[in-house]
């Protein structure tokens, strides 16, 4: 067997490695469509509070669903479902192709097209996170695993911006959308080539396994801390996520490469937040870091906001893409590792319904105070809150 870095210890694991190279092309696929999406929208409406919107219909499906769809999960193969999800998100994004090129895109057509990935991606998420044990077969090299799948969201995000700025003005959305789609089936063949047992399925009514997974996460009082913490971070730091085409274009005057580079440098804080967990053997200095990363968000998030220095903007996002991904990455391994086999779907639905579902709120809440107030003031409000936030949770942990 080969020898791998301690680093990337879960890829001596066949099936993860299949996982990871698939899921590899479609993650960039993703943030190509991602930012391609964005530009779109404030190119063809100059509205901030669509882009809030538009972030709220493709989140908020995940706050509402995905409790429900880890229970419903948990009772089916898990391989064999990804595989459906992962070919109907490629649909969705040949849909969205072929919408745009067609000159067929509206306010009302991307809040609806965002509402059907919002569907797709409240399965999909948990789907995935829930597999990895399955696919390492270790339970020592599942800390490693979630490091280094998070790892590849965070590469792509730091590749796939700049990318697609460059990609949006040689070729245009549909383009980038379509690229998207062709990324899906990587991951499809991944999954086809793997050797592995039907996953265990939950037994029982629908209600007792939902009530189940319910009952583990609310009857531990570090888990009600941990996805607290996801909840604040998520509502108040990820918003900047929705305003960054207000500040490429109107702040800095730029054009969708300026959104790229923006996009890409808080890539980079999270390349190397996930290079930071990929090293960490136990989840013993997590919760420490954990609240730190909250800290840094809420001190760098007014520093971007009043920031007309591009440089020193870049690396704003550097440190708010760090401390994001150290707070959401880091809290889904101290939950994966405690959580039950049987249980793990519903644990990872419910975080991921808190994480994703905050943040389409906090979206929301920002693009509406940026239409009013400005993109500015919008997150130095959400700066305020999240500091209001760390005082308190610091004030309750004192000896």
């Amino acid at each position: 067997m080969t020898t791998w870095p301690d680093a990337l210890r879960a890829l001596r694991h066949r099936n993860f490695r299949l996982y990871f190279a698939g899921h590899a092309l479609s993650t960039l696929g993703t943030w190509v469509q991602q930012v391609a999406l964005a530009w779109l929208i404030y190119r063809l409406t100059d509205s901030a509070a669509l882009l809030g919107a538009t972030t709220f219909a493709a989140l908020l499906p995940q706050l509402l669903l995905g409790p429900v769809a880890g229970a419903w999960i948990d009772r089916h193969d898990k391989r064999r479902l990804l595989i459906v999800i992962e070919t109907l998100l490629g649909v969705q994004a040949v849909a969205l192709a072929l919408l745009t090129a067609a000159g067929h895109m509206g306010p009302e057509l991307i809040l609806a097209m965002a509402s059907l990935l919002g569907v797709l991606n409240a399965i999909d998420t948990p789907l995935r996170q829930s597999l990895l044990s399955q696919f390492v077969g270790d339970r020592q090299d599942l800390p490693n695993a979630l490091a280094l799948n998070a790892m590849l969201f965070t590469l792509s995000r730091f590749i796939g911006p700049p990318l697609a700025g460059l990609l949006l003005g040689l070729v245009g959305e549909a383009i980038c959308f379509t690229l998207n789609a062709l990324s899906y089936l990587g991951l499809v063949a991944g999954l086809l080539l793997m050797r592995m047992a039907p996953t265990p399925r939950a037994s029982g009514s629908f209600r007792t396994i939902f009530g189940e997974g319910l009952a583990y996460a609310l009857g531990d009082a570090g888990i009600r801390r941990l996805m607290l913490g996801v909840m604040a971070v998520n509502l108040t730091a990820s918003s900047y996520v929705v305003l960054l085409p207000v500040f490429a274009r109107d702040i800095f005057a730029g054009d969708a490469s300026t959104l790229g580079w923006l996009w890409g440098a808080a890539g980079l804080g999270s390349l190397l937040a996930t290079l930071l967990l990929a090293n960490q053997r136990t989840a013993e200095k997590l919760p420490r870091l954990i609240a730190w990363s909250a800290l840094a968000c809420g001190l760098t998030l007014p520093l971007f906001a009043f920031s007309r220095y591009l440089p020193l903007s870049l690396l704003a996002m550097a440190v708010l893409g760090f401390g994001v991904t150290v707070n959401n990455v880091g809290t889904n391994i101290i939950l994966q590792s405690a959580a039950p086999e049987h249980l793990r779907g519903r644990a990872v639905a419910l975080y991921t319904s808190l994480r994703f579902g905050f943040d389409a709120i906090g979206g929301l809440l920002a693009g509406l105070i940026a239409a009013r107030l400005g993109a500015p003031l919008a997150l130095a409000i959400a700066a305020g809150v999240l500091l209001l936030y760390c005082a308190q949770a610091r004030w309750q942990q004192r000896p």
